[in-house]
């Protein structure tokens, strides 16, 4: 102050990004892992601090960074651990991995072949039912999910983890290439069943299927956002019944829609019958939509008093409360997901 120079001498200079240093601690903050997992990687794959000063706690650098990023990157699409590590190490052309890294990776058995797993995973799963099912074990917690594809099994290791945004990349990815509906099917879904089933057997596990949700909520509304501008004339009202609060259908809906260029207008939870009658009496929509996960929301008299309009509303409704309702002739059922997005775009001239 007062024309005072100051001057930074280089010890004060802030660290550059090769100059990155962070604890144990933060990496596992940083990408949603215990660090007990990271320790684990280090011990099994050498993929660790890259130095490591004497009398001081051990750091990672850049480099060890976005060598983990992309281990856990290779984890979430699906690839088994020591597979990932060899992938993140094999990723550095000009920074092959040291002897010992390497002899973590591949190890030599007494008659001259490779073991090309070379990690306890291997050993685990010889004994272990779980394991030899397709089940994913994290911090010693199984999903059982036989027959699922790998992305399914990255998705179940995002979610154990509460690695909202590795599932969040994970399924905006899928949904990009494959569709909202198929994702739901083939990924998700899987996921979601071996959660009910494991908080069945244990009672845990319901801050995964809400993690899940939640990110299934996320992922669907930036499709639509992210969507060509819709082409239909008239909208497609998707809600929940009154006292339902299943409302991912609906948004899986609308991001199946707005891929097909129809636009949707999501009611969102426990819609009252007077709020839907109002929406329909001013937006006209080509076909409304009505969710019912329980037979107790399933209430066709209140689909019997939804305004008429010209062009007709058509009226669907989907979930399995209403599977054993004796529905009127001017209601359809929509067995699945899929059944809906071709009857709504239908509907919707789509």
């Amino acid at each position: 102050m007062g024309g005072e120079v100051v001057s930074m001498q280089p010890h004060e200079a802030p660290p550059g990004p090769d100059e990155l240093r962070l604890s144990v601690a933060a990496v596992a903050r940083r990408l949603g892992v215990a660090p007990a997992t990271l320790r684990t990687w280090d011990r099994r794959y050498g993929l660790g601090p890259g130095e490591h000063a004497a009398g001081s706690h051990r750091r990672y650098g850049a480099r060890d960074l976005a060598r983990l990023e992309r281990m856990q990157q290779a984890l979430l699409r699906g690839a088994a651990p020591a597979e990932a590590a060899r992938m993140a190490l094999a990723a550095e052309v000009d920074d092959p991995p040291t002897p010992a890294a390497a002899a973590r990776l591949i190890r030599v058995v007494p008659d001259g072949t490779s073991d090309e797993t070379g990690d306890e995973d291997a050993h685990e799963e010889q004994g272990d039912p779980a394991r030899r099912t397709g089940a994913v074990r994290v911090g010693g917690t199984v999903l059982r999910m036989p027959g699922a594809e790998p992305r399914a099994r990255g998705l179940a290791r995002a979610a154990l983890s509460l690695d909202g945004r590795g599932a969040q990349q994970l399924l905006l990815e899928e949904m990009r290439v494959r569709g909202v509906v198929a994702t739901w099917d083939a990924v998700v879904r899987p996921v979601l069943v071996a959660v009910a089933e494991r908080w069945r057997y244990t009672g845990a596990g319901v801050e995964v299927e809400h993690l899940l949700s939640e990110v299934v909520v996320a992922v669907t509304a930036r499709v639509v956002v992210e969507a060509p501008p819709p082409l239909s004339a008239r909208p497609v009202l998707l809600g929940s019944m009154p006292g339902d609060y299943h409302t991912l259908p609906c948004r899986l809906l609308a991001a199946e829609l707005a891929l097909r260029r129809v636009a949707t207008s999501v009611m969102g939870a426990d819609l009252p019958v007077a709020a839907l009658a109002s929406a329909i009496t001013r937006q006209a929509p080509a076909a409304v939509f009505l969710w019912s996960q329980l037979t107790d929301t399933a209430e066709v008299e209140g689909l019997l008093t939804l305004p008429r309009t010209r062009p007709r509303t058509r009226c669907f409704v989907g979930g399995p409360g209403w599977t054993d309702v004796v529905l009127p002739a001017t209601v359809t059922l929509l067995p699945t997901l899929e059944a809906g997005c071709d009857a709504l775009a239908a509907a919707a001239g789509r």
